[in-house]
């Protein structure tokens, strides 16, 4: 594997993690959106992995989700 697969898929596991916490918490990709002050088709484009999300942009969603930081990549290895 090189540098861009590993990004990719690092994004899109991410992305899953974002959009099974945001079911969790019963809350449309609009609502979480409007939580961290984003449009919700850079919600989408995240929670599909086809952006990668800065440590920023990982903040406002954790903070979005009443989640701590680590909640969002601890699983990934």
């Amino acid at each position: 594997m090189n540098n861009m697969t590993d990004e990719k898929e690092i994004a899109i596991k991410i992305g899953h993690r974002i959009k099974d916490l945001r079911k969790q918490a019963n809350l449309s990709q609009v609502e979480l959106a409007f939580r961290c002050n984003f449009e919700a088709s850079n919600l989408n484009r995240i929670e599909a992995g086809r952006t990668y999300p800065s440590i920023k942009t990982l903040c406002k969603i954790s903070n979005g989700l009443g989640v701590p930081f680590h909640a969002l990549t601890d699983y990934i290895k």
